[in-house]
């Protein structure tokens, strides 16, 4: 079997690749967190959040965030250096084929403010010669800082056919535009994607992350006492922690404390995962708890405002199934309700519990929903089959354009010095 990859990767010096957004690194430096509060030593890792001109930004988890040059960073893994050459690769060789864009997030919602990023999603079209050789068809583009996301036309046609919330609102937000003849069928027939496959995919799908998010709250919550524990008596051992979690919990059940023991373990295993332990076991807990819990943040999911898209997603699946129109821009109480989740002025329980109270709300929407019961495949695959042709007509025809004349060079195809089969990244243009 042929095995495709990028070409000469074990020649990329890894000090300078490119960096997205959320790639695990490795520092290369001692630096003091962007507050000065703490020094984080060489060969800290952690994750990238921000490239400006200034350098790039790392957080730490537990720790803090980081300002690095690039070349005191080095990806974690190198998958990582493999995935970073081909997403600069492909982006930049394919970003004209983009054929639909819309502004999407906080901003299409009506609950942007001043410090909102512009996050925008949309769909390409390859040209023919992308799609007739050995390389896999590229699915995705992603700008490096994770604000601009875009599909494959099949990629796309397929996500919404499963209703798939990021895809399907894109073609419902006020500002989508279409940037070719090829893109404006989907735009026009849109309605052939909706559904009462929302109710899956938009309420079920948020109801079941928000008992998540309450679940993870609790066990945050044993953390917080487990941590206060250790702080105070360093000489607890593992199994008394657990039987005192136990009491604390209720659990007089015979494995009460056993289950409370489990925890406390992938407590600290999870903790080391997360690069905060230097290893994964119990003592390590309890150094940390001594030497660094006071200032240790809550994970970045049970943060209060990373709620409140789950209480819009069941508004919307409720709104959709009750009229055959999404709800985009939010009004009125929802709104307030939604703003005062973002800025943190709402404990996560009860954003919680108002994103459960709607429940009810939405399974009587399903039960008289106006929506058919599955999308159009038919309507769907003709689309899609439309957008093809296109795109192998304007390339067999040479027409100008990023389909034609114009169309990036597709990736080449060699053999290595191994005699394996290697894939070349398409030249950046």
């Amino acid at each position: 079997m042929v095995s495709l990859r990028i070409k000469s990767l074990d020649s990329l010096d890894p000090r300078t690749v490119p960096l997205p957004n959320g790639t695990e690194v490795t520092t290369g430096a001692d630096r003091r967190t962007l507050d000065g509060a703490r020094l984080v030593r060489q060969g800290a890792v952690g994750r990238v959040t921000a490239t400006t001109d200034e350098g790039v930004t790392v957080l730490i988890v537990g720790v803090g965030a980081c300002l690095y040059p690039r070349a005191e960073l080095t990806p974690h893994r190198m998958g990582q250096v493999r995935y970073a050459v081909e997403r600069a690769a492909n982006e930049g060789a394919l970003r004209p084929c983009v054929v639909l864009e819309a502004t999407v997030g906080s901003r299409a919602w009506n609950l942007s403010d001043a410090g909102s990023d512009t996050d925008r999603r949309g769909v390409f079209l390859l040209p023919f010669s992308w799609t007739a050789g050995l390389a896999e068809p590229v699915a995705t583009l992603v700008s490096a800082d994770g604000s601009d996301s875009y599909w494959e036309y099949g990629r796309a046609v397929r996500q919404l056919l499963r209703a798939d919330p990021n895809t399907l609102e894109m073609l419902w937000v006020p500002e989508v535009r279409a940037l070719d003849p090829v893109a404006e069928a989907l735009i026009q027939h849109r309605d052939i994607f909706s559904s009462v496959e929302v109710y899956g995919t938009f309420g079920r799908y948020a109801l079941s992350q928000a008992r998540k998010l309450a679940q993870s709250m609790r066990l945050a919550e044993h953390r917080g006492v487990v941590l206060a524990w250790l702080r105070a008596d360093p000489t607890l051992t593992l199994d008394a922690v657990g039987a005192r979690l136990a009491a604390e919990a209720h659990d007089a059940t015979p494995d009460g404390a056993l289950r409370c023991t489990q925890y406390v373990k992938q407590l600290y295993r999870s903790m080391h995962d997360q690069g905060i332990l230097p290893v994964a076991e119990f003592a390590a807990l309890t150094h940390f708890a001594v030497e660094r819990s006071m200032d240790f943040d809550l994970p970045r999911e049970l943060r209060p405002k990373n709620a409140y898209n789950l209480l819009r997603l069941v508004a919307s699946a409720t709104h959709w199934l009750r009229t055959g129109a999404p709800l985009i821009g939010v009004e009125g109480d929802l709104r307030e309700r939604l703003l005062r989740i973002k800025r943190g002025e709402v404990p996560l329980a009860q954003s919680l519990a108002w994103t459960e109270e709607m429940a009810g709300e939405l399974d009587d929407a399903r039960a008289h929903t106006v929506l058919p019961r599955r999308p159009d495949v038919q309507a769907a695959d003709a689309l899609l089959r439309a957008a093809r042709e296109e795109s192998a007509r304007r390339w067999f025809a040479r027409a100008p354009g990023p389909w034609g004349l114009d169309a990036p060079e597709a990736p080449a195809v060699s053999h290595d010095s191994d005699g394996r089969a290697t894939l070349d990244a398409p030249p950046q243009g």
